[in-house]
């Protein structure tokens, strides 16, 4: 694999250790009900999609001033370059675009919930936004005909009739608005290109365009479970968080601002329209962070609060010809990883300009989904059960009576083995061991403090446990 094409983190990511530090805790019962709910669904689909696919970059970030190998331009001029791209969406028409196709894939797969970009960093808005004309339903966009046009819409409805909980991904900051971007300077980096304080009226300008657009978005689109917030640079600061930040900048991000878009006003007035609503200000650290999101990566430990890994199925977010899919293998061992240590899974998929997936994701998700027909009942509506973890084997419990424990097969492990002996885990006054998939009780002792089960060989030797087995115990 080519440089470029290794597994990378994209320039707006956050470092994990970073990412899982703070966590503030809300108080709005009804949020707190809904984090519950969520919790108990482990597994989701994120789509990053828009008229970029037709270029098979990575969505947005070229059109920023920063210098990073995965989102090089293609011409020199930069100024060429962003009027090529804006002018993308022109003949962006994704007549292959089903949403019930869609959503049956991701039900078939086990995924619970459902989180799309309606707008990402350039823009382009995948909605019918009245506040610009820089979206799916112009005029200029040979797809606006289609009686999908209305994308994030129609998306919407389909995954809501198979009982997905429903997210709406937005980014804060939008380089196409002129108010955000303001086209009388030019734009170094990721940043407000002008001095906040010495134009406030613009600024102004730019947070009634973005509540706008939220307030769209929670009145016109049914019901919405999760406002998923991307751009943690657009935040308020104080002076001494300012100072540290640059401190920390680089020649890539350095003009650092307050940008401060009113989040308790946004907040509430999105509530009043989705009483409940999960808001996820990814980053920021504070009472509108309802989860924290590590980005395409896994925590090595259990956390106390509420969280979600956010995961490509290829080494990119958006749609990028001859990338390759992780395994199914990896993808279900992330799955049990995550949520052994109490978390969820949001794993994102990158449709292509056509409007439909990659042959390759069908094929995962629909493995996946035959995995977690077996399984299924050791993820959903579980919670960590220690010792969490030893070496490939991960813990999970539906109670102090229904505990489960995931053998993870080994690369190149071709055969399981013909017993799973366990260090730490030493059940007490159990009835019954099984495997998911399997009726048969099986034979265990408990020898020098370690707990040993045996595998019967003609499951050692089935097809069906080539990804990850799991164990059933059941206490008295």
């Amino acid at each position: 694999m080519s440089e470029e094409k290794k597994e990378y983190l994209h320039a707006g990511a956050v470092e994990i250790s970073k990412a899982i530090k703070e966590y503030y805790p809300e108080s709005d019962p009804l949020v707190l009900s809904k984090l519950e709910e969520w919790k108990k669904l482990k597994f989701g689909l994120l789509i990053h999609w828009a008229p970029s696919s037709q270029w098979g970059i990575v969505e947005s970030w070229s059109l920023c001033s920063e210098d990073e190998e995965w989102c090089k331009r293609k011409i020199d001029d930069y100024c060429e370059y962003k009027r090529q791209y804006e002018n993308l969406y022109t003949t962006f028409n994704p007549i292959n675009f089903n949403p019930a196709k869609w959503a049956e894939a991701a039900k078939n797969a086990g995924m619970k919930y459902f989180v799309f970009t309606t707008k990402h960093h350039d823009g382009f808005c995948m909605f019918d936004s009245k506040y610009t004309d820089y979206k799916i339903t112009s005029i200029k966009c040979p797809f606006h005909k289609n009686p999908n046009a209305n994308i994030a819409k129609v998306l919407f409805d389909e995954f809501r009739k198979q009982d997905f909980m429903i997210g709406a991904y937005f980014s804060k900051p939008d380089w196409h608005s002129d108010f955000y971007w303001w086209r009388r300077f030019a734009t170094p980096d990721r940043n407000v290109n002008y001095d906040i304080k010495k134009y406030p009226e613009r600024w102004q300008k730019f947070v009634e365009f973005t509540h706008n657009q939220i307030e769209e978005l929670m009145t016109d689109y049914g019901k919405i479970d999760i406002l998923w917030l991307d751009g943690c640079w657009v935040r308020s600061y104080t002076e001494e968080e300012l100072n540290e930040e640059r401190k920390r900048a680089n020649f890539n991000i350095y003009r650092i601002q307050n940008q401060d878009i009113d989040m308790p006003v946004l907040v509430k007035k999105a509530r009043a329209k989705q009483p409940g609503l999960i808001v996820v200000d990814r980053a920021v650290p504070g009472i509108y962070q309802n989860y924290l999101t590590p980005e395409n990566q896994i925590p090595d430990k259990v956390l106390p609060y509420p969280w979600e890994t956010c995961m490509p199925m290829t080494p990119s977010w958006s749609y990028e010809p001859g990338l390759e899919y992780k395994s199914t293998s990896q993808l279900i061992s992330s799955l049990i990883k995550i949520v052994a240590r109490g978390g969820n899974f949001l794993l994102n998929i990158g449709p292509k300009p056509d409007g439909d997936f990659e042959e390759e994701a069908y094929k995962r998700l629909y493995e996946i989904g035959e995995w977690i027909k077996i399984n299924g009942e050791a993820i959903y509506n579980t919670s960590p059960l220690y010792p969490y973890q030893e070496e490939n084997i991960f813990f999970t419990k539906q109670s102090d009576k229904i505990n489960y424990l995931f053998y993870l097969v080994k690369e190149n492990e071709t055969t399981l083995p013909d017993k799973i002996v366990l260090n730490k885990f030493i059940p007490k006054d159990v009835s019954s061991i099984s495997i998911l998939g399997d009726n048969r009780n099986l034979s265990w002792i408990i020898r020098n403090n370690q707990t040993i089960i045996f595998i019967p060989e003609e499951i050692r030797l089935n097809n069906q446990y080539k990804f990850a087995l799991t164990i059933k115990i059941i206490n008295s």
